[in-house]
C-alpha cells in the first residue's frame, strides 16, 4: 500500500497521529497535523513560502530516507513536487 502524502507540505501520513483534523474533529486523510487542524490550515502562506519552510528539514528528511540532498536540491524538487499537491494546484 502507498503511504498518502500531506497535500500541502508533502510529509508522509504514516499513521492517524500524522494526520490533521477536519472541523468536526475527524481524521483528515489530506493534510498532517502541522498544516490542518480544526477544518483549517495552519498558517496562511504561499507556496514559496512552504517550500522555504520545509527545506529546514533537509537533514531530517535525508536521515529518515538514507537522502543526501542539500538544501538547495531539496528546494529544486519541492520547487517541482508542490505545484502537483492540492493546495498548490492551480485550476
Amino acid at each position: 500500500m502507498n503511504t498518502p502524502f500531506c497535500q500541502s507540505c508533502g510529509m508522509p501520513l504514516r499513521c492517524k497521529e500524522d494526520c490533521g483534523t477536519n472541523h468536526d474533529g475527524t481524521v483528515s486523510g489530506e493534510y498532517c497535523c502541522y498544516c490542518f487542524r480544526n477544518g483549517a490550515f495552519t498558517s496562511d502562506c504561499t507556496m514559496e513560502q512552504m517550500i522555504e519552510h520545509c527545506a529546514q528539514f533537509v537533514e531530517e528528511f535525508n536521515k529518515d530516507n538514507g537522502s543526501s540532498y542539500t538544501r538547495e536540491e531539496a528546494i529544486a524538487e519541492m520547487t517541482l513536487y508542490f505545484p502537483t499537491l492540492k493546495r498548490w494546484k492551480k485550476g
